[in-house]
């Protein structure tokens, strides 16, 4: 037996495995999968295709896999994928995505997602984030690895955040924000570069040295976009220990689709 408070409402198609816990009052539709070792809180609402992985943590009055807040959607089959060992927090609300466009909104393993955090459709946030409260994603939003967003911050659709950068405290994002940067403010500003996440991440001093120099020819050095790219590309050279780093960022700047927060 499933560890299902008696007042809660299961669908019976729903699979859930039988060390999943669900709380007084919830509610989950008949699409759900949950697996191992997840707990699901109080008068949460989970529905549509929506599947979460092992060992997640969804507290009280979360709604995951609700229809996305797009004009455009008329009822397809499209999907909420959540990962291993998140933790979802109060008030959180997660969309399903949209036909068009992979019609899939993902979240991976090892999140901290805090209180009223908004994940629209499409959206991939993948690994070790952490989401403050009142993160509001727009639609089509990519967070890579390690990425940190301050509170009451909201992010443009279509706005991709490399790994391990950091966004402030009630900020506004309509840009591009390339790895290891620290901006904050509205309009957004790069203030630095992530040093006090790249130290707890155990880089190396050549590695952080690498990521400066980085930050300096985007910003500092009066370089054109193009410039900058040539020179970051030329560090992996000059410090082998760090090309994995200017590889990333390479292949983030190249990417970039709305002109990168500068």
């Amino acid at each position: 037996m499933t560890l299902i408070h008696s007042t809660a409402i299961v669908d019976p198609q729903a699979e859930l495995d039988p060390t999943v816990g669900v709380g007084p009052y919830a509610v989950i539709g008949p699409h759900v999968r949950v697996g191992a070792g997840t707990t699901i809180g109080a008068h949460c609402v989970i529905e549509g295709r929506t599947t979460i992985g092992r060992d997640n943590r969804i507290f009280q009055f979360a709604s995951l896999g609700a229809v996305p807040q797009d004009k455009k959607y008329a009822g397809e089959p499209t999907q909420l994928v959540i990962g291993d060992r998140n933790v979802i927090r109060e008030f959180c609300t997660f969309n399903i995505g949209v036909p068009g466009a992979g019609g899939v909104t993902r979240v991976g393993n090892d999140n901290w997602i805090m209180a009223y955090t908004h994940i629209a459709h499409d959206c991939r946030v993948d690994d070790h984030t952490t989401l403050a409260n009142n993160t509001t994603l727009a639609g089509h939003v990519h967070l890579a690895d390690w990425v940190t967003v301050g509170g009451l911050t909201g992010i443009h659709q279509f706005v991709s955040i490399g790994a391990h950068a950091m966004l402030g405290f009630a900020s506004a994002v309509t840009q591009d924000v390339p790895p290891f940067m620290l901006v904050d403010g509205n309009p957004l500003a790069v203030r630095g570069f992530n040093v006090v996440g790249l130290r707890r991440r155990e880089f190396s001093p050549a590695r952080i040295a690498a990521v400066k120099q980085m930050h300096r020819l985007l910003y500092r050095q009066g370089k054109t976009l193009d410039e900058a790219r040539t020179a970051i590309e030329a560090l992996a050279a000059e410090v082998p220990e760090s090309a994995p780093d200017v590889a990333m960022m390479s292949e983030f700047l190249a990417g970039a689709t709305r002109g990168i927060a500068r």
